[in-house]
């Protein structure tokens, strides 16, 4: 078994359970350039709630944003996150700038691992140099690299990093295998070994661009259905009585994954002179969703006889996913855009978001749930455990007269609310 010690750098919803995993069998080095976020760790408190208090106290972690300090590890993992820019093209700016904080700290015999999702040939003709230029090393004789993509679920308890089958390449054999054994160690789900770095990074885009494209198919027979007046879960409850139909919902794509990954693979292909055709099209489907939603709401409103302009809507959940504090590129913040633009008062409810980051990142003042004005319209956005539970009466509360209930997410029974007199749309 490799003895080596690990370093994780980037503690975010993918690195900070890597560490912890590793840290409950060996001496591991976490590292973050958020001071605060290395403040909050070293006290047992995760505000990405990926991690329990006990399991960050009890791991044995050196918190820490030193260089000398990361010096210590041999085994180096880099998860930080791999977003887009306005453009929807790739912005590699913190994998390079993490290679640069790793290129200072790296010695001969040491493992460089990225976990962050790219398209193919980021680690070896992007990263590498990097570390080469600013370690003074040759990368294959002096230090090697590796990449292993990460498949963290935020939110999930279930699929959690251990239990998930672990993808691992290196740049040579012998990287491969130490690579696979310090995976091994903690990954109870085994290992898969790609035969290079590039069929690794290729693997990790494709799965989620696979699930984009197929919750794009289902919000375009949502868009048809509903010109056709056909409720689309009633279809996709009578369709998936067949074996084989694939259990896929309309809804909102955002985060940090499936709403960005498709961007890398298609910035590769059209670097290479092929313009991609369906990936692009579905892209702009599950792009255009938070406005068509918000669009449907209006004409539902007027139906009812609400006057729009100046009307109220609250808007029951800001995050990209259900309980899920995360607000990474959250789709939600197109519905608000979108009613706005109709002149229409929006407020926010979610209990799992950080306010002062909902403030920073998209100008929405979350309002409590307690404190929330009578509206003319519900639109649950994020399925959150706190929302499942709402009775007709309660919804009732927040939107009195004439109600339009929204429920994106279809959590609620649609007959129950039509019977205590709310007009029902469901995506």
């Amino acid at each position: 078994m490799e003895t080596r010690i690990v370093s994780v750098i980037g503690l975010g919803y993918v690195g900070l359970p890597v560490a912890v995993a590793f840290g409950k069998q060996r001496k591991t080095i976490g590292f973050d350039i958020n001071p605060i976020r290395i403040q909050e760790l070293k006290t047992g408190y995760d505000r990405t709630a990926e991690v329990t208090s006990e399991e960050l106290l009890s791991s044995n972690i050196l918190f820490t944003d030193s260089i000398n300090e990361l010096s210590q590890a041999d085994f180096h993992i880099v998860a930080v996150p791999t977003p887009v820019d306005e453009a929807n093209q790739p912005d590699l700016t913190p994998m390079l700038k993490a290679s640069e904080t790793v290129g200072k700290a790296l010695k001969r015999g040491d493992i460089v691992v990225y976990e962050s999702t790219v398209y193919p040939g980021v680690t070896e003709d992007e990263c590498v140099p990097v570390l080469e230029r600013l370690s003074g090393l040759v990368c294959g004789k002096d230090f090697t690299v590796g990449y292993s993509p990460e498949r963290i679920n935020p939110g999930d308890k279930e699929h959690t990093f251990t239990k998930i089958k672990k993808i691992v390449s290196g740049q040579d054999a012998k990287t491969l295998e130490i690579v696979a054994q310090v995976y091994e160690s903690v990954v109870l789900a085994g290992v898969h070994r790609a035969p290079s770095i590039m069929v690794a990074e290729a693997a990790k885009v494709i799965e989620n661009t696979q699930r984009d494209l197929n919750i794009a198919l289902m919000n375009e027979l949502a868009i048809i259905f509903d010109h056709m007046g056909i409720d689309t879960h009633d279809v996709l409850e009578a369709a998936g009585t067949k074996w084989n139909f694939l259990p896929f919902k309309p809804g909102l794509v955002g985060g940090h994954c499936i709403g960005v990954d498709p961007y890398y693979l298609t910035h590769k292909a059209e670097k290479m002179g092929y313009i991609p055709q369906v990936i692009l099209a579905g892209r702009r489907i599950n792009d255009g969703m938070g406005k068509f939603i918000a669009q449907r709401t209006v004409k539902e409103m007027i139906r009812a006889g609400h006057n729009v302009l100046g009307a109220t809507v609250t808007v029951l959940g800001l995050t990209f996913k259900e309980d899920c504090p995360d607000l990474r590129n959250s789709k939600v913040i197109d519905i608000i855009n979108e009613l706005q633009d109709y002149g229409i008062a929006v407020q926010v409810c979610d209990p799992l978001a950080d306010p002062s980051e909902a403030l920073h990142e998209y100008d929405v003042k979350l309002i409590p749930y307690n404190e929330l004005k009578p509206a003319a319209s519900l639109i649950i956005a994020v399925a959150h455990h706190e929302y499942l539970n709402l009775t007709p009466h309660e919804l009732l509360h927040l939107a009195p007269s004439q109600p339009v209930i929204c429920d994106v997410k279809n959590i609620y029974d649609r007959h129950a609310l039509e019977q205590a007199g709310m007009t029902v749309w469901r995506l």
